[in-house]
């Protein structure tokens, strides 16, 4: 016969085993780890509205939907997108456009109330822009423009008010050596713009506004990049990149999320095509890139390299599933 202790010994070591065998079996049965945490499920992220990041929005909404995740999408001019990244009131930006975005990151990168995830776009232009045939007309350069300031009203045509952009045009009026006392810049939504260009363009008119590639308007209308504005817009014709940022801390708390935006990656052809779709089939953002990756489903792979649902499971397989991609 077993004295007390050797029972309540025999005791206690059966109900450690049996909370052993439990906890395993909970283990097995649970899934496999997730990719993020519950507090990342809803992604919110920023538009200006422009169509190159209706594309890239598009793009990134098909992917998180794909993987179990929400998109939550704000349309904010650029300073306020900056301002609600700073802030932590918007998780993940797909459109820093550098140098012209400089002035607003620099500062919040040394305060590190902001990450730069991934450089996502390159070879992208960005300055003033001219029909062909006032080029033909003379109009080649920035140093240009004052001698036809009837011509052109006086006017420049840029995009939204605040933006970068438009600034770097206000530079260039301020600009005592260029002649352009009494002009004024006409801040617009970029398809408004575009719609002044189209309506001076069909009748011939003189007009310079901002352009910007990747855009459909390079293939809309027949254009000439005016040199001479690196001042305002950097060389070679405001040569550009685009990076993916996000607020500070996101990569920590959410790093599957950031791996999946470290490596999606754009092309100026790309994002034409998904822009026409936008601008001249009037489709969403959404739908232009649905389209794309069902077309080109081999982008899929490397943008999901190593990236899992939220659940934890192959990102891959279940976004091609999502899209009704076969393999």
């Amino acid at each position: 016969m077993m004295g007390r202790s050797s029972l309540y010994g025999s005791t206690a070591f059966c109900v450690t085993l049996f909370a052993g065998l439990m906890a395993s079996m909970t283990m097995l049965a649970a899934p496999a780890r997730a990719g993020d945490a519950p507090a990342c499920a809803t992604v919110r992220m920023g538009t200006p509205g422009w169509s190159d990041i209706q594309a890239t929005n598009g793009i990134a909404n098909l992917l998180l939907s794909g993987l179990g995740y929400k998109q939550q999408l704000a349309t904010l001019a650029v300073p306020i997108t900056y301002q609600a990244l700073k802030n932590g009131q918007t998780d993940v930006f797909l459109g820093d456009w550098a140098p012209a975005h400089d002035h607003f990151i620099t500062p919040l990168l040394a305060e590190k109330k902001i990450e730069v995830l991934h450089q996502n776009l390159d070879g992208a232009k960005y300055t003033l822009a001219v029909p062909d045939y006032v080029a033909a007309g003379g109009v080649k350069s920035f140093a240009d423009l004052g001698a036809h300031g009837s011509e052109f009203r006086r006017k420049v045509y840029g995009i939204d008010a605040g933006s970068p952009g438009n600034q770097s045009i206000q530079k260039a009026i301020e600009n005592p050596d260029l002649k352009l006392q009494g002009w004024s810049v006409v801040p617009s939504s970029e398809q408004g713009m575009l719609s002044e260009v189209s309506r001076d363009v069909a009748h011939k008119r003189w007009v310079v506004f901002l352009g910007w590639a990747p855009h459909p308007m390079n293939t809309q209308f027949n254009l000439t990049y005016l040199a001479g504005g690196d001042a305002y817009f950097g060389p070679n014709y405001g040569a550009a990149t685009v990076s993916t940022v996000a607020r500070a801390g996101f990569s920590e708390a959410c790093p599957n999320l950031a791996r999946l935006f470290s490596q999606v990656t754009f092309t100026v052809p790309v994002e034409n095509v998904m822009m026409s779709a936008i601008d001249n089939d009037k489709k969403t953002g959404t739908e232009a890139a649905a389209d794309y990756l069902k077309a080109h489903p081999d982008l899929l792979t490397p943008w999901l390299g190593g990236v899992t649902t939220i659940d934890g499971k192959p990102g891959l397989p279940a976004v091609k599933s999502f899209l009704g991609i076969a393999g």
